[in-house]
């Protein structure tokens, strides 16, 4: 199946997500220092003619503590970092299904748009959106498999089912059915893995500087990074640059809040995405209304006979239009 065009599938995911009630004005940047380093302040005595002879080892046993000090405060940070990476995984989910009535909203350029629907989630296995009109017809259907990507228009009978690695800025950003479960479910994420593993923990860079800390990974052209809740110790927003110089960048943003408590966990009630291309803006909001755990549906959609299958251009159009 020919790869669609990264501008079209970015503008067509973020429309059919119909997440959140707009962008953040927030942006997670690298800060630009680093985490400050403790240092032992010793004082020295002034050389002269008369004392000169006693210095040099009392200067190499200067130095000597001055290395113990910054070694002792670097491992500190290092244990500090980690402990807080720690609390965050440790925070994850357990529960094995996520379920909720949801309120959409979309903004796509001056086409505005609100919906209700309903999410539902299996760990690991499926993440759906069904998109409501006039609250009780099925308008729209958006499936997150481990294989695919569906996306159905139930008003016109048109779909779309195609592979992650089809979509050229799924695949060249390394965002996988496990990457968009971590963003829908509110965690960590290590491109290319089901979840974040102890063992995953020294690969991230942490900046503890700030109210809240800034966790990132670098990837040649892609960047990852998290805004993290330093008390709390829960993400309070994903973000997802892809730099390209020749055609722009491209840009996800996932603003999560109203933390309630969900089996012992918290858990984002609001979910805001921004997505970002070079010729447009997406604005899209997810509120949930209540944290349910139904486990009584089927967790794979059966395309009927009478659908046809178009490019995702023409579901986009059809859409919005309804």
């Amino acid at each position: 199946m020919r790869t669609l065009r990264l501008s079209t599938i970015i503008t067509c995911a973020a429309v059919v997500l119909l997440a959140a009630s707009c962008g953040s004005s927030r942006g997670l940047g690298r800060h630009s220092g680093s985490s400050e380093t403790l240092q032992k302040d010793v004082k020295r005595r002034p050389l002269s003619a008369d004392n000169t002879a006693g210095t040099s080892g009392q200067s190499q046993q200067t130095d000597q503590q001055e290395q113990q000090a910054r070694r002792a405060a670097a491992a500190a940070d290092s244990l500090n970092k980690t402990e807080l990476l720690q609390k965050v995984t440790d925070n994850t989910q357990h529960a094995r299904f996520i379920t909720s009535k949801v309120k959409f909203s979309v903004e796509v350029g001056n086409q505005q748009m609100t919906l209700t629907g309903n999410l539902r989630m299996k760990r690991d296995d499926v993440i759906r959106l069904q998109l409501m009109a006039f609250g009780f017809v099925e308008a729209g259907r958006l499936e997150f498999t481990k294989d695919y990507v569906l996306i159905m228009d139930r008003i016109n009978k048109l779909y779309m089912k195609v592979p992650y690695a089809s979509i050229d800025f799924l695949r060249n950003s390394n965002i996988d059915f496990y990457v968009i479960q971590s963003l829908f479910w509110n965690e960590l994420f290590q491109p290319g893995t089901m979840k974040v593993q102890d063992r995953h923990l020294g690969t991230f860079d942490t900046d503890l500087d700030g109210d809240d800390a800034v966790v990132s990974l670098q990837r040649g052209k892609l960047s990852y990074r998290w805004l993290v809740d330093k008390v709390a110790a829960h993400v309070k927003m994903a973000n997802i640059m892809y730099n390209d110089r020749y055609r722009g960048n491209y840009q996800l943003n996932w603003d999560y809040d109203d933390f309630q408590r969900n089996n012992y966990k918290m858990f984002p009630m609001k979910h805001s995405v921004s997505v970002t291309t070079p010729d447009k803006v997406v604005k899209l909001g997810m509120v949930f209304n209540y944290m349910g755990a139904d486990e009584d549906w089927e967790t794979r959609t059966e395309v009927s006979a009478k659908y046809r299958q178009v490019t995702i251009d023409e579901i986009m159009r059809r859409f919005m239009a309804l």
